[in-house]
């Protein structure tokens, strides 16, 4: 009795509060807070199955409320630049690589990179800075965005609907767990954290021991030594010209032109 009583009081909350619960939620997790939307798009869903919710309107809710968000990161990116896009990845498990990953994509890609951006929790996180520090049309990148957010809310929308039965089951043994399948699900998520932080404080350290600082560099390339320096910085307008006497290739062309890296010379990855 009391399972089932939990699970129609929660519904009933979501039926009565489901819009605004849909509109506020997807604005706080595009606002960078921790909050994950799929679960509660995922319980819509399965109320549009019952005509409790209209599809139509749940989209919208989540349309409008992403577009604010990413709005005002674009418009940070835009005057923020690289500033803004570390300030973002600073929260991930790994920020070192995070800038350029996203970087990469966007190059790659360009505003076709938003159509699945928030489904790529990394990406989705910077896409609109990263959007704006492009220098992009905004009304291209929002056009971009909204299609993107449409694409990305229908389809977890559409898996609530088609599972709706399989997740009431989840559902029903996740009540009857109680606390303990916090304490489970908490316990995890800490050991894994544990371990990606020991992974990154490893490799650190081993980066330590070949890393020069500019200043070093400056008095080494002074006094004449023979140095070979590969420019991995991404091409976006905020970087400087290439480094002289330096080539760029980026990290994921490295293999593809190493015959261009001489193997007598000492050399030189720099990289921002």
């Amino acid at each position: 009795m009391p399972d089932h009583y939990a699970i129609s009081h929660t519904i009933a909350f979501v039926e009565k509060h489901g819009y605004g619960l849909l509109f506020f939620w997807v604005l706080a997790e595009q606002s960078a807070i921790p909050l994950p939307s799929v679960p509660l798009l995922l319980a819509a869903g399965a109320l549009i199955r019952t005509g409790r919710l209209q599809v139509l309107p749940a989209i919208a809710c989540c349309v409008i409320a992403a577009a604010i968000a990413d709005t005002i990161w674009f418009q940070l990116g835009s005057h923020g630049g690289r500033r803004i896009l570390r300030l973002l990845c600073r929260v991930s498990l790994e920020p070192d690589s995070c800038v350029r990953q996203t970087e990469n994509a966007f190059l790659k890609f360009g505003m076709r990179s938003l159509l699945v951006s928030k489904f790529i929790p990394g990406l989705n996180a910077v896409a609109a800075p990263l959007a704006g520090n492009s220098k992009r049309s905004y009304w291209r990148f929002l056009l971009y965005d909204l299609m993107g957010t449409s694409i990305w809310s229908a389809s977890y929308l559409a898996l609530g609907y088609l599972f709706s039965d399989q997740l009431e089951t989840v559902f029903v043994y996740a009540s009857r767990m109680g606390s303990s399948l916090i304490l489970l699900v908490a316990g995890l998520f800490v050991l894994w954290i544990g371990w990606k932080f020991i992974q990154r404080r490893r490799f650190l350290r081993q980066l330590d021991v070949a890393r020069i600082n500019p200043e070093e560099l400056r008095d080494r390339l002074n006094a004449g030594e023979n140095l070979f320096m590969v420019d991995l910085r991404t091409r976006l307008p905020d970087y400087p010209n290439v480094i002289p006497g330096a080539i760029r290739i980026s990290p994921e062309e490295l293999a593809a032109h190493s015959q261009e890296i001489p193997r007598d010379r000492e050399i030189i990855l720099f990289c921002s």
